[in-house]
């Protein structure tokens, strides 16, 4: 038994340390449990997983994910974690018209890049989407809790070419 402990453990943190990650394992298990959360492993594999994701998971392909090294993990168990992520504002929740709802960790103003053909969301920092944000929040006397920006398209790998003249025209 302290054997198949000790595996566990040992795989359990490589798999989780693997990645460079935003936030801690510590820092992740102290606010969950300063907002009075339960911490347990499978809990934990999917902060992890929807926070170091950079392509915006699925919550089904959060849970296939965590299921590999957790088998016992439930869905209701990831969309409660997903969920309390929101509620903490550590994700946001990207929904699309006939799809599965998507999560995003950067909380930061960014435009999103969604390709109507594979459903790749891609992330754009730009410094003009913030000042954008900024002002009209400023101009408008609005206090701004959350934003999304989004341009819809073709992406590249899906054969989308730049048309200078049909991009200008928008």
């Amino acid at each position: 038994m302290d054997l198949a402990v000790n595996v566990f453990k040992s795989h359990y943190y490589l798999i989780i340390n693997m990645n460079a990650p935003r936030m801690s394992e510590p820092r992740i298990i102290d606010v969950l449990r300063s907002k009075g959360y339960r911490v347990t492993p499978q809990r934990i594999a999917i902060c992890r997983s929807a926070l170091l994701s950079r392509d915006h998971p699925s919550a089904m392909r959060i849970y296939r994910q965590v299921q590999k090294l957790h088998p016992t993990v439930s869905v209701a168990t990831v969309y409660k974690t997903l969920n309390i992520l929101k509620e903490l504002g550590m994700i946001q929740e990207l929904a699309f018209p006939e799809e599965e709802a998507r999560f995003d960790p950067n909380m930061k103003p960014h435009l999103n890049l969604v390709c109507y053909r594979c459903g790749k969301v891609t992330d754009i920092e730009d410094r003009i989407a913030r000042e954008m944000i900024v002002r009209i929040s400023e101009m408008a006397e609005f206090a701004v809790t959350g934003q999304r920006l989004e341009l819809n398209g073709i992406c590249n790998s899906c054969g989308g070419r730049i048309n200078p003249k049909k991009s200008r025209n928008l």
